[in-house]
């Protein structure tokens, strides 16, 4: 079957589509040809399409968008495992559930065998595809990261090994010095002795909001967005395809949305630019060319059992109704990261609050700013639907809202999950909820290729005669929280 890519067909050049910025993002025409990928927004049309254009014409054009696209027909999803290999972890991220010190009871660091049991229970329902990620645990040495990943590749050496998000590349490069005399050279030498062993990509995770003080304030010890960055990039230039990922609705103002956006196309630019320069990498072989982000995935803010989830909720009181969010007071004088050592305090009693309130994103705000995303990443191929924090039937309802692909049966989760139950789908509930949309579903694989598209009466859904048996299960959780002691082995 022919490749479903973004790049199939595009020039050797890559070329950028022309601003217009004195345009109404309430004029059809324009929307239209935004839609139709003839016109790139700024940074204040998308915000200005945040916070003024009514909810239902922003589904339509991001809808529009997708099918310009990915056309008419198919909405894709992979079957893959998040594997979360320890929970222990150097960070005090504010709204993070999932990390643990190594001293705690439920402290947990996976032995190899677990690792291949989970990878061995993937391969067996048609899985092609491993996410793993973890704390950022300063007790694992290079050699146990490199050991593992040898040996999956060596038991299951068709899996697609998606893996190590941005800031444990930086972790990585504090706790095993490596030689370089840059932090980009000393990333790529890491990278390139992990790719060797088996990696084959990075996922997005730890993107959160790039915005420095949103970062400052819930990230505490994570890297900041030219770190996170500048790692995505090393990837890109061995050839390598990644995601991007942004999670908001806590203290940041709308602004810093855009602008984590736009720090991604920006980037994406670059990569794309030198891609064509240099030559596209091919899927699945190793070395030469350059990759890209092949996807931006969003999802609001879960607070249950965090730090930041027992923060006041902003309009708690009725005066605070009267007054600016602070998240927006300081977004907007941060003014897309031109003015780095903007004081927070210094801009008034508006942002005195700033990141001590929180506004929420429920599922009309989800939709909006994923339509948003669409329309704005105009060089980014896939944007996906987030129906394990939204529920499955607002992520159905996301495919009509610029969306393509409704991600995986999700068999286990354990970082979202601990801020609140998730639960995981099966082939054949993950192909009806594409098939009601209106589209026919098709597995893909970390590229987008599609492997299997579901159209005849063989498909999974259609096979389903009591679906009584196909209800949404609990994901397998790594870590429960109980008052017992997990096995602890922090090397191998």
């Amino acid at each position: 079957m022919r490749p479903d890519r973004y790049d199939s067909g595009m020039p050797s050049v890559h070329r950028v589509a022309p601003e217009r910025p004195d345009a109404s993002v309430q004029d059809e025409g324009f929307l239209r040809a935004v839609a139709g990928g003839e016109v790139r927004l700024t940074r204040e049309q998308g915000l200005a399409m945040l916070a003024g254009v009514p909810t239902h014409v922003l589904g339509r054009w991001a809808d529009a968008r997708c099918r310009t696209i990915h056309g008419d027909a198919v909405r894709t999803y992979i079957i893959d495992r998040n594997i979360n290999y320890t929970n222990v972890c150097n960070a005090k991220c504010t709204f993070c559930a999932f990390r643990r010190d190594a001293g705690d009871h439920d402290a947990y660091t996976l032995e190899y065998e677990q690792i291949l049991e989970k990878v061995g229970e993937l391969v067996a329902i048609g899985g092609t595809q491993i996410l793993m990620q973890g704390g950022m645990n300063p007790d694992l040495p290079l050699d146990w990261y490199l050991g593992l990943l040898r040996a999956i590749k060596q038991r299951h050496p068709k899996v697609h090994v998606h893996a190590f998000s941005p800031p444990e590349f930086v972790e990585f490069v504090h706790f095993f010095d490596p030689p370089g005399s840059t932090f980009e050279e000393k990333v790529r030498w890491v990278m390139v002795r992990l790719r060797e062993a088996g990696m084959d990509s990075l996922p997005g995770g730890g993107g959160e909001i790039f915005a420095d003080p949103v970062r400052r304030k819930i990230g505490l010890g994570k890297c900041d967005a030219t770190s996170w960055l500048t790692v995505m990039y090393v990837a890109h230039s061995l050839g390598m395809f990644t995601s991007a990922t942004m999670m908001f609705g806590h203290i940041e103002g709308h602004a810093d949305r855009i602008h984590h956006m736009d720090l991604v196309r920006q980037w994406q630019d670059r990569a794309l630019r030198e891609a064509g320069e240099h030559g596209t990498a091919t899927p699945g072989v190793r070395g030469g060319g350059f990759g890209h982000y092949k996807a931006f995935i969003s999802w609001p803010f879960q607070r249950e059992n965090t730090p930041l989830g027992r923060v006041r909720d902003w309009g708690a009181s009725a005066d605070e109704l009267t007054k600016r969010f602070p998240g927006d007071v300081v977004a907007d004088a941060f003014a897309w990261g031109a003015n780095p050592e903007v004081d927070y305090r210094d801009l008034g009693p508006d942002a005195a609050e700033f990141g001590r309130r929180v506004r929420m994103s429920g599922a009309v705000d989800y939709l909006r700013t994923q339509a948003v995303s669409r329309l704005y990443l105009d060089n980014v191929y896939s944007i996906g639907s987030s129906w394990v924090t939204m529920g499955p039937h607002i992520g159905q309802l996301g495919l009509r809202y610029g969306a393509n692909d409704m991600g995986s049966v999700m068999m286990e989760e354990n970082v979202v999950s601990s801020a609140g139950t998730t639960y995981c789908l099966d082939e054949a509930v993950l192909c009806r909820l594409i098939r009601e949309s209106g589209f026919t579903p098709a597995q893909r694989d970390n590229t987008y290729d599609l492997l299997r598209v579901h159209a005849g009466e063989e498909a999974p859904d259609r096979r389903v005669t009591d679906w009584s048996t196909h209800r949404a299960k609990k994901t397998h959780q790594q870590a429960p929280r109980q008052k017992t002691r997990l096995t602890v082995s922090a090397k191998a």
